[in-house]
């Protein structure tokens, strides 16, 4: 490898697990000269177990099967049972049992990867350089996922800033209303005309400020109005008007509009009021006359 592929996996981490020093120390050389990797050393399964769980950074595990006490496979088995350790790739190194029933095993509690001692250089290498090319790779994919995923939030966030800038300068009255007719949230020009903070108007029932022409009507607000609405979806330009904080009746033009969930069922209301204070109604028996004054 030359110096260009030494550099490559700088910041990467390998955990070598081996009881014997000999082979720690020819492993640490082998890799070190060709790859800028920091290296961690343990000598028996349970060292490697708490330099696992106390460096969550490694990338990859070389385990020895062969160890007194703890061997490899159960090293690798209490590896798997931990979730900061679970996800850590493991090339298991053996010196004997080639049988497939022995390399099944290993598969079996967690080895992704066998090589067989006595160590081939080159093997181990490109071994070894594949987990981290995958590793790099996967961490590329994740890092476009978040950079896009920060686009698509910054975005959203600020299409909703400019619907709320929207709502908030509208003329007109806003109120989102529960299924039930609860307030839920009322823009300013609404405050403005019923003559409420917004806090106060929270939690009121919209019969608690608006008015229809007949009682009739009124008193069937959250009866008629919703059955109406499940079937229509929106109903436009009714003529009702608000009862301000003050007592005063507000003549208004009323629009109402449903939102559904996935369904289909009612999920709020939206109620928008255009305040008709100052226009003059032209009945349709004075349509005709020219005099009629509308302002």
């Amino acid at each position: 490898m030359n110096e260009k592929n030494n550099k490559r996996y700088a910041g990467f981490k390998l955990l070598a697990v081996d009881d014997n020093q000999h082979n720690l120390f020819t492993l640490r050389s082998l890799v070190s000269k060709h790859m800028d990797v920091d290296i961690l050393e343990a000598e028996s399964g349970r060292k490697a177990l708490e330099l696992a769980r106390s460096n969550p950074d490694i990338d990859l595990i070389i385990l020895d099967v062969q160890m007194p006490e703890m061997d490899g496979f159960e090293t690798a088995r209490m590896l798997k049972l931990y979730k900061k350790t679970s996800e850590i790739p493991v090339i298991f190194l053996t010196a004997a049992f080639k049988t497939e029933e022995f390399q099944q095993k290993g598969y079996d509690v967690g080895a992704t990867d066998y090589l067989l001692k006595p160590i081939d250089d080159n093997q181990l290498l490109n071994k070894i350089s594949t987990y981290f090319r995958l590793i790099e790779k996967e961490r590329e994919l994740n890092r476009i996922l978040e950079q896009k995923v920060a686009e698509r939030t910054a975005e959203l966030h600020q299409a909703n800033q400019h619907l709320e800038n929207i709502l908030h300068y509208m003329g007109e009255a806003l109120l989102i209303l529960t299924p039930e007719g609860i307030i839920k949230q009322a823009n300013p020009a609404a405050c403005a005309m019923l003559g409420y903070a917004e806090q106060e108007l929270l939690g009121m029932s919209i019969g608690d400020v608006f008015e229809e022409e007949g009682q009739e009507q009124a008193n069937a607000f959250m009866g008629m109005w919703l059955e109406a609405l499940i079937r229509a979806g929106a109903l436009r330009d009714i003529e009702a008007a608000f009862i301000a904080k003050n007592g005063v009746r507000v003549p208004i033009l009323f629009s109402r509009t449903a939102i559904v969930d996935q369904q289909g069922e009612i999920d709020e209301i939206i109620c928008i009021a255009k305040n008709m204070s100052g226009y003059c109604r032209v009945d349709e028996a004075d349509a005709t006359n020219p005099e009629s004054e509308v302002s």
